[in-house]
């Protein structure tokens, strides 16, 4: 039995360094902490032998849907969905923190408004080895109403920030989502706005889908 722990422990520790190295390896192209990025890395495993795409809503330079893509290969799709422009104005409904945050340029956590140009993303997935990604430049509510993916979508990460945008994310892909599919909420425990969409998504639609945590990273089962 000792020795059965033992080996699950060194396991473990092998994954984490795995994972810590694909960290350091778009530790450039992210904004997330070390902590968050595993956390992610780590549930989204958890789902890898579902089939179908890979979206990202929100990538800024692309470290995180190019380690996703790192973890589970390049027999699938990955469309990114970015205005690579920044993010819009903050509204009332994303509250105080929200709109104090954009107003503050000069904050170290401004990068300069969440805009990065789209050639970082793009280098991020080369670096995973990827060929099958697609970079969508655009406000979500412009490109997503147009989106058809061939396949249904296996994995969905929202960094939308503010309610508008994810609101516009789950309105368009939600119904895309393959059942037992993941939805990685990225802003729920960050931005007001972002939790209060969430909640009037599910409310409105009447769906009864529990929003779940692991380890400070929110996520849907569908």
């Amino acid at each position: 039995m000792m020795l059965k722990k033992l080996k699950v422990l060194i396991i473990k520790e092998r994954h984490l360094k795995f994972f810590k190295k694909i960290y350091k390896k778009y530790s450039d192209f992210t904004m997330l902490p070390e902590d968050i990025f595993i956390n992610n890395l780590l549930l989204i495993e958890k789902f890898r032998p579902l089939d179908g795409c890979v979206v990202e809503c929100g990538v800024w330079r692309g470290g995180m849907i190019a380690s996703i893509s790192e973890l589970l290969g390049t027999s699938r799709d990955y469309y990114l969905f970015d205005s690579f422009d920044g993010l819009p104005q903050a509204k009332e409904v994303d509250g105080s923190a929200a709109n104090d945050w954009q107003q503050d340029k000069e904050s170290p956590k401004y990068f300069n408004n969440c805009k990065a140009e789209m050639i970082y993303a793009e280098r991020a997935m080369e670096m995973a080895g990827q060929k099958n990604f697609y970079l969508i430049e655009g406000w979500f509510s412009d490109t997503l109403p147009l989106f058809n993916p061939e396949l249904p979508i296996a994995i969905l990460r929202l960094d939308g920030d503010w309610y508008d945008s994810t609101m516009d994310c789950l309105i368009n892909l939600f119904p895309k989502v393959k059942k037992g599919g993941l939805i990685i909420i990225d802003d729920y425990y960050a931005w007001d706005g972002c939790s209060r969409a969430v909640h009037d998504f599910l409310s409105k639609g009447n769906l009864e889908h529990k929003i779940r945590s692991f380890n400070n990273v929110c996520y849907i089962i569908k």
